[in-house]
């Protein structure tokens, strides 16, 4: 018979025979290929049947007459930073949308149409959205910040109908065509009045209308029975997004209704939010992350706010959240903030503070470890070491979860939050380790535009970290070598490949391009590189097109080294370098009083203001030494290889979404970084 230990108060039980991880309904196939059709866990299912049954809707937006007959005047959503703010109930939201739907209906809105929605996140969005599929047709989304050339370009690429713009300003900024205007029936301003617009902004012929007197062109609509009637077509398409990319132009990801209604219904088995539970929101809505994982909580009966990056510390405090959707940046940036008020403390608190730190990070790697949630097998024997380690450090986290965490969390998100999920970008060990010491449970999950966008994600009973978790229901994995296209086995690395329900049909317009990612047989290529363990988790090393070939013919996947350095408290933001060069070279973003305290401690010169061309002027010597410390971080790692260090590192400017260096969910535009700070790169191997 199998023997366990057991945690006090039920706080850990490891069996010591059989494996802790849930049983999956469909497995790794038998031949140990790393394919799998994932059909759910017992756990899984049980999530999901705690949830609301959704089946019966065709349509995204068939949501929301449920929401406001079971809600009513419950809060849904509220814009503080709008002008002027905004708040709506459940019912207020569903009678907007119909009024929105008619007052496009009334427009020339038809089934099978397209409209363009340029705008940021808000009240009027969302309505403007749903509206828009009310009537049968779908919409083509993209930020209002985005440049004016790609909007242009979206503009024309869907060929829209019609136009929704977040303010006259931007209409302004478009300066539309001729021909663009003669295409275009209406265009419907969001904010503000329609008055502004100068007579070149507004154009010929197309009707030119405030957001009111959209709203009020469908309620002379419904009033003379001239509302749209309901579409029922769960395979048309609901919506266009333009992947905003770190290189190349957009392309169109049309999803349908049956792609976003397979996340509505499938997200439950990572969180499981109460009706009222506050939710903040500060990625951009028209982002298909944000934008299933908003539709989802909608149908959960949360309350969401909308904030912006410049607002997220105060609204943390404000609205104090029980849910966070966001991506690895954000949650590096809280870190960094716990490191920075924790060096300002004094040195007794430091010690105070940093030693249950790390005995709380002990405590949850030696938790994991005999619970056999580690990214490789754990022996018997291993398990049972690291139980009894965990029972040794529990008493330490468990007076550190009552007196140090609580304050921790309280400061760092409003002291509510426990389950968050973070998606977007890999996150980094170290950062995942902190919030598991502080104890907020961060979930992963990973997918592209377009899979709408979620494939797997990581599960509150079976949160293996560093991983990508199990697929959601109905969806298939299979990893094949990147050349052959053979499928690999079980823990070998390779090309990962996706099919299901939540799968675009191809991208918009532009078959040559569908071809190169999608085969006859539906499997979608996702660029990402990774590896199936034997229960069905995922487990990403990298972009296929990131890898940097070096001179020597090695291939670097630069990701899980640049996760490595960033760990580090002098670095802020890196991108490594070295594209058929002999070694690799980095291009870092340092901590300015970090740097400082590492140059005084080497007495070394602190580098000097920004160069012309963007890095900063440092000493030799102190940038061997910065080299050093990166190298010392890369060898530090399990498994490095002599190959994984660096020739020399270069210190340059913050990149930023202002300065076009970050996309709107802050990930790298690797080709403008290497153009803005191709100086600082030579610089690395011209020593």
């Amino acid at each position: 018979m199998a023997s366990s230990v057991s945690f006090p108060q039920g706080l850990l039980k490891v069996d010591t025979i059989v494996s802790t991880f849930p049983r999956p309904t469909a497995m790794v196939r038998p031949s140990r290929s790393a394919e799998i059709v994932w059909s759910g866990s017992r756990q899984d299912q049980h999530a999901l049947a705690a949830r609301d049954d959704w089946s019966r809707l065709n349509r995204i937006d068939q949501l929301w007459a449920p929401l406001a007959s079971r809600y009513g005047e419950a809060i849904a959503l509220e814009a503080p930073h709008a002008t002027p703010p905004e708040t709506l109930s459940y019912r207020a939201l569903s009678d907007g949308i119909e009024a929105a739907a008619a007052g496009f209906g009334a427009l020339g809105v038809n089934p099978g149409s397209v409209v363009a929605l340029f705008a940021e996140n808000g009240p009027r969005w969302l309505q403007a959205d749903q509206g828009i599929m009310r009537c049968g047709a779908a919409d083509a989304v993209r930020g209002s910040s985005a440049p004016v050339e790609e909007l242009r370009y979206i503009l024309d690429d869907c060929g829209a109908i019609g136009l929704v713009v977040e303010s006259t300003a931007l209409l302004e900024r478009l300066s539309l065509t001729a021909v663009q205007v003669q295409r275009l029936r209406f265009v419907v301003v969001l904010q503000g009045e329609r008055d502004a617009l100068t007579p070149r902004a507004a154009g010929g012929p197309m009707v030119l209308c405030s957001w009111e007197e959209l709203l009020a062109r469908g309620a002379a609509a419904g009033a003379a029975g001239q509302a749209p009637p309901p579409a029922a077509d769960a395979a048309g398409l609901a919506t266009i997004l333009y992947t905003s990319g770190t290189t190349g132009e957009p392309k169109g990801v049309p999803l349908s209704h049956a792609n976003l209604l397979h996340q509505l219904r499938s997200l439950g088995v990572a969180v499981n939010p109460r009706p009222g539970d506050r939710v903040l929101s500060v990625l951009p809505i028209w982002h298909a992350y944000e934008r299933s994982a908003e539709y989802f909580l909608f149908s959960c009966g949360a309350r969401q706010t909308y904030t912006t990056l410049k607002q997220l510390r105060n609204d943390l405090q404000a609205v104090r959240p029980h849910y966070l959707i966001s991506v690895p940046r954000l949650w590096e940036a809280l870190l960094s903030g716990f490191e920075d008020a924790l060096a300002a403390m004094p040195a007794a608190r430091q010690r105070l503070i940093g030693g249950a730190l790390a005995n709380s990070r002990a405590f949850g790697l030696a938790r994991r470890r005999a619970q056999d949630l580690t990214l490789t097998p754990e022996p018997a024997t291993v398990r049972l070491a690291a139980a009894a380690q965990a029972l040794l450090r529990w008493p330490g986290h468990a007076l550190a979860s009552q007196l140090i965490w609580p304050k921790v969390r309280s400061q760092l998100v409003g002291g509510r939050l426990r389950t968050a999920i973070s998606g977007g970008g890999a996150l980094a060990i170290h950062v995942d380790g902190f919030f598991e010491a502080i104890g907020i449970e961060l979930l992963v999950g990973y997918g592209l535009t377009e899979t709408s966008p979620v494939l797997s994600c990581r599960r509150r009973w079976c949160n293996r970290r560093g991983s990508s978790g199990h697929p959601l229901a109905g969806t298939s994995i299979r990893v094949v070598d990147p050349d052959t296209r053979a499928t690999l086995a079980v823990g070998q690395r390779g090309l990962v490949l996706a099919k299901g329900p939540q799968v675009m049909a191809g991208y918009f317009g532009k078959p040559e391009a569908t071809a190169k990612v999608l085969d006859p047989s539906g499997w979608f290529d996702t660029g990402d590189l990774g590896c199936l363990l034997a229960d069905g988790t995922l487990v990403l090393t990298g972009r296929a097109k990131d890898t940097i070939v070096l001179s020597s013919g090695e291939n670097i996947e630069p990701g899980p080294l640049e996760e490595a350095l960033v760990a580090s408290p002098l670095i802020e933001q890196v991108m490594l370098v070295g594209q058929d060069q002999r070694k690799l070279g980095a291009l870092l973003v340092l901590k300015s009083e970090a740097l400082e305290a590492f140059a005084a401690a080497a007495g070394l010169p602190a580098p000097q203001a920004s160069a012309g061309d963007g890095s900063a002027v440092a000493d030799p010597a102190l940038l061997k030494a910065l080299t050093r410390d990166c190298n010392r971080l890369l060898a530090a790692r399990p498994g490095a290889r002599p190959d994984e260090s660096l020739l020399g590192v270069a210190l340059v400017e913050p990149f930023s979404i202002d300065n076009g260096l970050l996309t709107q969910t802050l990930k790298q535009r690797c080709d403008r970084i290497a153009a803005r700070d191709s100086a600082a790169i030579a610089s690395i191997y011209d020593r």
